[in-house]
């Protein structure tokens, strides 16, 4: 996400404005709650699940209907083994795409926060006479 860029339409000087984004960032980080440099250096929320969770309830999964397979061709035992072994790959898969989703939810709450601090500090800087995009 880009910064906003803030223009001078009513001739302030370069000390002016930058007296006023400073005033007006103040007043952003106060009114939203939300100070960028610490949304943009918090880690991305990371899934809470306990390692190999997924990979262990797909293995029993597996398991299950492994044996239930070997059970119609003669083999309960073997069937169970592959089944736990073919579970145990997409329950992996499933944690990965788990991990995946978190990360974009996280990043998505991330701009979400400095959308709303870029909305006040526009406003704060409108307010006073800046042509902000």
């Amino acid at each position: 996400m880009a910064a906003p860029v803030v223009y001078p339409a009513k001739g302030q000087s370069a000390q002016q404005q930058q007296s006023d984004q400073g005033e007006c960032h103040a007043w952003a980080v106060q009114t939203t709650g939300v100070d960028p440099a610490q949304v943009a250096t918090q880690p991305t929320q990371q899934a809470a699940s306990q390692p190999g969770g997924e990979r262990l309830r797909g293995a029993a999964r597996g398991a299950v209907g492994g044996a239930a397979i070997g059970a119609i061709a003669g083999d309960t035992g073997k069937g169970a083994g592959v089944g736990a072994v073919v579970g145990t790959m997409a329950g992996g898969h499933r944690a990965r795409q788990n991990q995946a989703n978190a990360q974009q939810q996280g990043q998505a709450q991330k701009n979400a926060q400095i959308d709303t601090y870029y909305r006040g500090y526009a406003a704060c800087l409108e307010g006073r006479g800046y042509t902000v995009k």
